[in-house]
């Protein structure tokens, strides 16, 4: 049995739901070959984009000649029957490589390990539905497509498919475009994979129906698990062409494109057909709208008198917005999709945080965390969990050994915890040594589902660390009666994607948790205290000379 990604189980139920009929499986290499050069299957028939499923390669028997397909929760959802199989190389896609190894430590230790192996082999062949998959929220709203076909009939339909929230130039796009064909709209929000903006699918869905009261009322939403082609040489062409399959099997007539950057578009700027070999319906290009401040209404920017018109928030403009809790214009958003936006991705001050410690035994981690979670505590802004190694070591992952793959759950499990936490608003500080770079990355992509994740870096070198040591393990590891000790016998992973990096050789440790406080202040976590400075107790950031304090990359958002 085969535990599927989520991308891969929204393949598959596209697969057995007939969205992507004629197909019956998964592609082998001659269909993938001529869909590359053609736009065909092998046989002819149009077909756009390659589905295909890639596995590790030893979760399968070399004879084995069928592979049971299951969800993350270990039910049995498909047969798939192996016509073909080749071997591929290792996927060195940082993102692909932290969604598999979340999935497979999601499901057992085992799965975790065999993800990370560096064979892959891609299946081919046709699969059989064991039974109907399992839906979360709206449910309702998922609905098969000869159901919708059948509904549409006898129109045009014009679809769009989206993974950002509907703003008022989509709306005034829809609207336009719709009257010109005489169409009834189809919006088909794309749930598979994180949503531009509001990173969660549920909140995607959300947003389009506030949008949706701004429509036609006869518009449809039905929310589709199409998973982004982001692998493919050109993504945007491929996600599009992706989609033309998807609408069409709704019982789309036509697909609205917003073109920019995709190929065959008639410059990105202009409205028109575009020239995409092998989808099964027309896809039109929006063109290029803006703002008219003086009428206020969005409209193609050739209607806009030179130098008036007023460009869209980028979703890092949005973003910053929704961030600081400022409010969202007007002219951009309706009221009921910006209170969708706010709700889906609230101030900083008020949304769950994880604040995950790494670094070497005795570097100071755990001290400051303590030190960290008494002065959140103190404020009384928000719950506080504090994840210390040893605690965790001793009650969430009691009986597991220091090898890479118990390691790896370990912070996996971590991870899992924390973002419950960050889920209901509150602050989870985690102070592991979390050696490896993939499995700190397989963290912070949980948390980052649910709310904020910043990453402290503590780089006390390891000789400090050796003699701030009381029980002697630095002694005993070099001595090699302590095998795999992190630092000595065994590597770590120095972060390169730290929000702030400490060296609490050069720093006090209150010095050291002013600078966390100073940072979680400056980027708006916490507000900063009434007559304070934003430098906690006026002394945030300060330290003796020599030391290390650096603010590390952008956050990750929401």
């Amino acid at each position: 049995m085969y535990t599927l990604g989520e991308a891969q189980l929204g393949d598959l139920e596209l697969l057995t739901s007939g969205v992507f009929a004629p197909l019956r499986g998964f592609m082998d290499a001659a269909d993938v070959a001529t869909v590359d050069v053609r736009g065909t299957l092998a046989d002819g028939t149009p077909w756009p984009v390659p589905v295909i499923l890639d596995v590790p390669a030893d979760v399968i028997p070399p004879d084995a000649d069928h592979l049971v397909l299951q969800d993350q929760e270990g039910s049995p959802l498909a047969v798939l029957a192996i016509t073909e199989r080749l071997a591929r190389p290792a996927p060195d896609d940082p993102a692909a490589a932290s969604s598999a190894a979340a999935s497979s430590a999601a499901a057992s230790s085992a799965a975790a390990s065999s993800a990370a192996g560096p064979e892959v082999v891609r299946l081919a062949g046709p699969v059989t539905a064991l039974r109907e998959p399992e839906h979360g929220p709206f449910r309702l709203l998922r609905r098969r497509p000869g159901e919708v076909r059948a509904e549409l009939s006898g129109g045009n339909v014009l679809a769009y498919a989206t993974r950002r929230p509907l703003n008022k130039r989509h709306i005034g796009q829809l609207r336009h475009f719709a009257s010109q064909l005489n169409a009834r709209l189809l919006v088909l929000p794309l749930i598979s994979g994180p949503a531009d903006v509001v990173t969660r699918p549920e909140a995607l869905v959300r947003a389009v129906l506030a949008a949706r009261q701004h429509l036609p009322a006869d518009t449809l939403v039905i929310p589709v698990p199409l998973a982004s082609r982001a692998a493919e040489p050109d993504a945007k062409t491929a996600d599009l062409r992706a989609a033309a399959v998807a609408a069409a099997a709704y019982g789309a007539t036509h697909l609205l494109a917003d073109a920019p950057g995709v190929a065959g578009s008639p410059g990105g700027t202009k409205p028109g057909p575009l020239d995409l070999p092998g989808v099964p319906i027309p896809v039109i290009s929006a063109g290029e709208w803006a703002y008219d401040p003086r009428s206020e209404v969005w409209r193609p920017l050739a209607l806009i008198e030179p130098g008036a018109e007023q460009g869209e928030l980028t979703d890092s403009e949005l973003g910053a917005l929704l961030d600081s809790g400022a409010e969202i214009p007007a002219w951009f958003a309706p009221p009921s999709v910006a209170r969708e936006l706010r709700r889906a991705r609230p101030p900083r001050a008020e949304r769950g945080l994880a604040i995950f410690f790494t670094g070497l035994s005795g570097s100071g981690k755990s001290t400051v965390a303590r030190g960290l979670a008494e002065a959140l505590i103190e404020r009384g802004d928000r719950t506080v969990s504090l994840l210390d190694g040893d605690q965790v070591r001793h009650l969430l992952s009691a009986g597991l050994t220091f090898s890479r793959a118990d390691r790896d759950l370990n912070i996996a499990r971590i991870g899992y915890v924390a973002a419950e936490v960050a889920r209901h608003g509150g602050i989870a500080i985690c102070a592991p040594i979390a050696p490896y770079a993939q499995a700190r990355a397989t963290a912070r992509e949980m948390v980052t589902e649910v709310g904020d994740f910043l990453l402290i870096y503590v780089s006390t070198p390891v000789d400090v660390c050796a003699a701030r040591d009381r029980k002697g393990l630095y002694a005993k590891a070099r001595a090699g009666l302590i095998k795999g000790f992190t630092g000595v016998s065994d590597p770590y992973e120095e972060p390169r994607d730290a929000d702030l990096v400490l060296d609490t050789s050069t720093m006090t440790r209150q010095q050291a948790v002013d600078a966390v406080l100073k940072l979680l202040i400056t980027g708006g976590w916490l507000a900063e205290a009434s007559g304070e400075s934003a430098e906690p107790n006026g002394t945030a950031g300060s330290r003796t000379s020599g030391s290390t304090l650096r603010l590390g990359p952008a956050v990750r958002r929401l």
